[in-house]
């Protein structure tokens, strides 16, 4: 072969090179550069293997001309341990004047020819270094789209999971992400909710579902421009997937209906949702700042009589008349149930006759205790439950005068009901705190802020007399220990840090011990 058609050849196969990199890369979605960096990482692979893995060789593609150039790099160092990967830098100097320790010199090597076997191994580099970046992409495409509604076609079915293609790449729906008696077939349309993307070993896993709340908030803002403008807003979804859901609106217009914007005329665009999610019958109802009433909506379509709230334990009872009950509950305890998810609040619901004859046990249990701890007869004990006292510590500690007002009642009987219950409650507190004495539980334990006489007592009961018992303890553990004491758990954990505070200080004594040791010794020195 003549040197004209070598060099023809040679150019030829350069731009072979470009275009199968652009080739590549267009067909992946990645950079050309990316290509064309796995290629001179497979040349520089080859060339190791024909001139010593030993050796420090960099290989690099003209991204213009796709001329290949070979270096064998050495570093420029003051003593030579290793020749195939330094030069000292007398010899550096003889090449470059310039040189200096640190800086690296190359040497040009000539172009090798490809065995069988080094072609291969290039191409294993290539393929894995382009997968590599491929995964990369598609992580980096999918990271930002966690929240977004996609469209694809199922490319298999296996064990129950379905794989999707994305287009750009693949997803998978897990089983229990679909909808109950969903099937799919290949090459059927699939709309689903992004809800995780990570990188896992076998590279970038897209996870989708159908289950997913928010799935069904991403459907309403697809068909209901007001909530996609932002006037209205989807402020909580609960859903029993493939059943019933309950999603609460609210109008950030006076002029625009919230409920009436989502349902749509004739009901055209809550059927549009309902009918993707293969029939799931959705509530829609309107957002209130007032738990009680948000709570009263989130129950249609059953009608609250009245509601009783626990803001502090998030709970609250429902009353609803009889006929009411089953509608208020739902099949299975699934509108209750949706209603709690929806609202966060724990829910009680009961009849109007249940609750009147709780409230005459309530007022019959109080009125005894008033009867039995303050000496008094029916009339005054049922007086008090009247007017809302409910212990004995609110008739010993309010004002005399809120007493007096009580119709029937004068100073004189309000002055007699404050000292009777203070007397009950001294003995009381006598009566509990010789129990604990008795039972042995230490005056440490006594001294820690919190715990009252009577807990003290019932926690000598269950054998917790030392402050490393009380220590040993968990929150909800002092709490089921202790169940009539509505005690909260951030009050029981205060509790047993305070108990387990010795604990620390038995470490602080030996660290002082040690620095005073250390500063004697260097005061000698």
């Amino acid at each position: 072969m003549t040197t004209m058609e070598t060099e023809t050849a040679t150019g030829w196969n350069r731009m072979e090179l470009l275009q199968i990199a652009d080739s590549v890369a267009r067909e992946k979605n990645i950079d050309p550069r990316t290509v064309l960096e796995a290629m001179e990482e497979a040349i520089q692979k080859a060339a190791r293997s024909k001139y010593g893995h030993e050796n420090d060789i960099r290989a690099e593609i003209d991204p213009k001309t796709g001329q290949i150039s070979l270096y064998r790099c050495l570093e420029v160092v003051e003593t030579v341990e290793n020749d195939y990967v330094e030069i000292s830098l007398g010899s550096a100097s003889r090449r470059n004047p310039d040189a200096q320790v640190g800086d690296t010199i190359a040497d040009e090597l000539p172009p090798i020819d490809f065995g069988r076997i080094a072609a291969q191994t290039a191409k294993q580099v290539i393929v894995q270094k382009v997968r590599e970046a491929e995964r990369e992409r598609q992580f980096e495409d999918y990271k930002d789209r966690i929240g977004e509604i996609i469209n694809g076609l199922v490319k298999r079915m296996e064990y129950g999971n379905v794989t999707v293609d994305l287009g750009r790449g693949e997803a998978v729906v897990r089983r229990d992400e679909l909808l109950q008696r969903e099937s799919f077939r290949q090459g059927d349309r699939i709309r689903a909710y992004i809800y995780d993307v990570r990188r896992e070993q076998r590279g970038p896993q897209i996870f989708l579902s159908r289950t997913h709340p928010q799935f069904m908030a991403k459907l309403f803002t697809q068909e209901v421009p007001e909530i996609y403008d932002g006037i209205i807003e989807i402020k909580a979804v609960a859903r029993d997937p493939g059943s019933r859901a309950k999603i609460a609106v609210l109008s950030n217009d006076t002029a625009i209906d919230p409920v009436g914007a989502c349902v749509g005329m004739r009901g055209s665009r809550v059927q549009a949702v309902v009918n993707e999610l293969q029939g799931e019958k959705i509530d829609i109802i309107q957002w209130s700042p007032d738990p009680a009433t948000f709570i009263v909506n989130a129950l249609a379509p059953a009608e609250v009589a009245k509601v009783v709230l626990d803001e502090d334990a998030m709970r609250i009872e429902v009353v609803v008349p009889d006929d009411q009950l089953s509608l208020a509950i739902g099949r299975r305890g699934q509108n209750v149930r949706l209603a709690s998810q929806l609202t966060s609040w724990d829910i009680d619901i009961m009849t109007e006759a249940e609750e009147s004859e709780r409230r005459q046990e309530e007022f019959r249990l109080r009125s005894e205790m008033f009867i039995e701890s303050l000496d008094v007869d029916e009339v005054i004990a049922q007086l008090l439950v009247t007017e809302g006292f409910t212990t004995i510590d609110e008739v010993a500690f309010v004002p005399i005068e809120e007493i007096a007002d009580i119709e029937g009642f004068d100073e004189d009987i309000a002055q007699e009901l404050s000292n009777r219950a203070n007397e009950f409650l001294t003995a009381e507190e006598e009566r509990h705190t010789a129990r604990r004495i008795e039972l042995g539980v230490g005056d440490d334990v006594a001294a820690i802020e919190g715990l009252t006489s009577a807990m003290l007592a019932v926690l000598g009961e269950n054998e917790i007399k030392t402050l490393d018992d009380l220590g040993d303890l968990a929150g909800d553990e002092l709490i089921e220990m202790l169940p009539n004491f509505s005690l909260a758990e951030e009050e029981a954990n205060d509790i047993i840090m305070a108990a387990r505070a010795h604990w620390f200080d038995d470490e602080e004594e030996p660290a002082a011990e040690e620095e005073a040791a250390e500063a004697v010794e260097g005061s000698d020195a």
